[in-house]
Parts: C-alpha cells; sequence; structure tokens
C-alpha cells in the first residue's frame, strides 16, 4: 500500500519527549504544533542533517534524494508533518488508503505527500492506538481559504471578483488532475478548510486542495437500497455537510453516482470565496430550518456583498454548478471552460 513500517523506536520516544522526529531515514527537529483535529496533529519541522549530510547540503541529499519534484523542496527546510494516533486495524487501514491515494495525484494546486511512515508504538494510559502514522507536506503558513475567509468577514473585507475567480479556477485544475485519472477520482470534501491559500505580492493567492483522506474512485453503481444506505453512510462521516451534494444526502436506490459530487462541492466553494460560508449554512441559524433540506432543493440566498456587489455571471455561474440532480451537473472541463471566458471578461 506505500506505506513504510519503520520500526524507529526513536521516532516514538522522541515525539513523546518534545524531541527530533525520524521518518524513515531522515530526520527533523518539531519547531511548534500547526493545528489539530480528532486523532491527528499538525506540527512545523524543520529537516536536519544526520551523519552523512548537513544542514547546509540537505537539498543534495536527505529528502532531497526521495523527491522527484525539488520544487516542493524548502529552502528553509521547513515542512508541515501530519501524526496520526491510530486506535484500530479499520483506522490504520484508512491511514494506508490516504497514502496510498495521496501517492497517484502529481498537480501545482494539489499538496504532495513527500514521505510518510507508520510504525508499532507501545499503548499507554492516555489511549490505546496501537500505531502512529507520519505524513510529510510542504508547509504553507498563510492558513486556509476558511481562514482568510473568517478573517476578511471580521474586516468586512472582500476578493475582488478577479481574485475570487482565479482562486476558484485552481481548484478547479486541481479537480480535473483528479477527475481525469483511470479510474477518475473524486475528492469528495472540497471545502475552504482543506484548500490552502498563500498570498503572492501582485498576484492573485495560490490556492492549493488537500487532505485527500477522503477521496475515492468517484463512480460508484447503486443498485439496492442498501447500497443506497451504505453511500449516504459513508458520506456522513467524510463529507462535510454544508458542501455535501444531494445525491450522498438522499441516494437513489438505482443511481450512478459520480465525480460530479465534487461539483456541487465547487460551486459550494465559490459562493464561500465570495461570501465567507456555504450557501446553504443560514438554515443552520433559523428556527426550524433545515440543512438538508435547503440542500435538496437547492434554496440558495445571496447576502449583500462588496459594493459595488459581484457580478449576476458570478451567481448564474453558482447556481449552474448546484444543480440538485447530477445527471444534468456539469463536469469539469465544462466549469473550467465558463470560468476561463469569466476571467477573459473581467480582465479586459
Amino acid at each position: 500500500m506505500g506505506c513504510s513500517f519503520s520500526g524507529l523506536n526513536a521516532l516514538y520516544d522522541a515525539v513523546n519527549g518534545g524531541g527530533d522526529v525520524w521518518i524513515n531515514e531522515n530526520r527533523f527537529r518539531i519547531v511548534r504544533q500547526l493545528g489539530e483535529g480528532g486523532f491527528a496533529y499538525v506540527y512545523l519541522v524543520k529537516e536536519l542533517g544526520n551523519d552523512s549530510s548537513s544542514s547546509d547540503d540537505s537539498r543534495g541529499g536527505g529528502l532531497a534524494s526521495k523527491v522527484k519534484d525539488k520544487s516542493h523542496l524548502s529552502d528553509e527546510g521547513t515542512y508541515a508533518m501530519k501524526k496520526v494516533l491510530i486506535q484500530n486495524s479499520e483506522q490504520l487501514e484508512l491511514v494506508r488508503e490516504e497514502i496510498r491515494v495521496s501517492s497517484l495525484f502529481s498537480h501545482p494546486n494539489l499538496l504532495p505527500l513527500l514521505d510518510h511512515a507508520i510504525i508499532s508504538v507501545k499503548a499507554t494510559q492516555e489511549g490505546n492506538w496501537k500505531h502512529e502514522a507520519y505524513l510529510l507536506f510542504p508547509v504553507h503558513l498563510d492558513g486556509t481559504l476558511f481562514d482568510h475567509a473568517n478573517t476578511m468577514k471580521t474586516r468586512k473585507e472582500f476578493y475582488s471578483t478577479l481574485d475570487v475567480l482565479q482562486i476558484f479556477r485552481q481548484i478547479c485544475a486541481g479537480l480535473k488532475h483528479m477527475h481525469d485519472l483511470y479510474p477518475p477520482y473524486a475528492h469528495n470534501d472540497v471545502k475552504p478548510g482543506n484548500i490552502l491559500l498563500t498570498n503572492r505580492k501582485g498576484r492573485y493567492p495560490l490556492a492549493i486542495l488537500m487532505d485527500f483522506g477522503s477521496a475515492r474512485p468517484s463512480r460508484r453503481e447503486i443498485r439496492s437500497r442498501t447500497e443506497a444506505l451504505q453511500l449516504q453512510e459513508w458520506a456522513s462521516e467524510h463529507c462535510s455537510a454544508p458542501y455535501r451534494a444531494p445525491e450522498l444526502w438522499d441516494c437513489p436506490s438505482q443511481a450512478d453516482i459520480d465525480e460530479r459530487t465534487d461539483i456541487w462541492s465547487a460551486g459550494c466553494t465559490l459562493y464561500a470565496i465570495m461570501y465567507g460560508v456555504s450557501p446553504f449554512e443560514y438554515a443552520l441559524g433559523e428556527s426550524g430550518g433545515s440543512l438538508q433540506l435547503a440542500i435538496m432543493n437547492a434554496q440558495i440566498k445571496w447576502p449583500a456583498g462588496p459594493n459595488p456587489p459581484y457580478p449576476d455571471a458570478l451567481h448564474q455561474f453558482i447556481t449552474w454548478m448546484l444543480q440538485p440532480q447530477h445527471t444534468i451537473r456539469p463536469r469539469i472541463d465544462d466549469v473550467i471552460i465558463h470560468v476561463d471566458k469569466l476571467v477573459s471578461k473581467f480582465s479586459s
């Protein structure tokens, strides 16, 4: 499955003692924690030299010897490390699958997995996990689109129409890479919290789609009520509710599900780039409101936007992607053609 059972007790001892971390033959120092969620923790780490290489020539040895695309290497030797505490065999298989799927992708708008290790550890009084996984990625310290959206809402700021389109175009480029694989893969959890956004002076922000823990082959033949319910249950665990496509809320007993579930999530994300939230989250604040019902009926509400407001062309674009019937929803190639036309229109 592409996983490496390192067996380095030093890795376990170092992390629990707050020292250095080994991922296979490469050594990293934990600088600080960046975030956490569930049984996963994300740290900023710095690559250290070992006996055969020093930090001065780390780009020629160490991690550099393993990474094919050298543009992913950090001049400062800093990276993001995701540590996952694994309690049972099901969680172990999920991490293995995340590693396998992440290794399929190679695109500037998809976060690459640089290295990984899964090790056996001793159970402790604080927890009963039997393995720990370490996944190493390039680091983007400006945060996610979700972080940026919250900051901008506080300041009552909005992206320009052109920045909205340029950010969204990059998300589409990453999705196209996934959808064009054979078999096609769906991300299944496209949302602002899974999009890294890096500011670039004098240019629109760089957008990178991350977290492939829910990514799976996109095409599923549903031929019974049991299969439909199984898909709904899986989606409830892996696809964030405000961005989840209608067919994953209420799947027909006879249906061919495909990667257009991501198009729905992308449409919601475009709305969130503009207004900071999913187009259906308003239902959570209404008395008797139902998020599922708002999604199933595609009941979009357009808030007051910037002054002047966003053009109707963007609202129409979102509505086009948020077709409740997935069989008439556009595919990623159609979406890219349309967003390129809008970029051209609003660039002139």
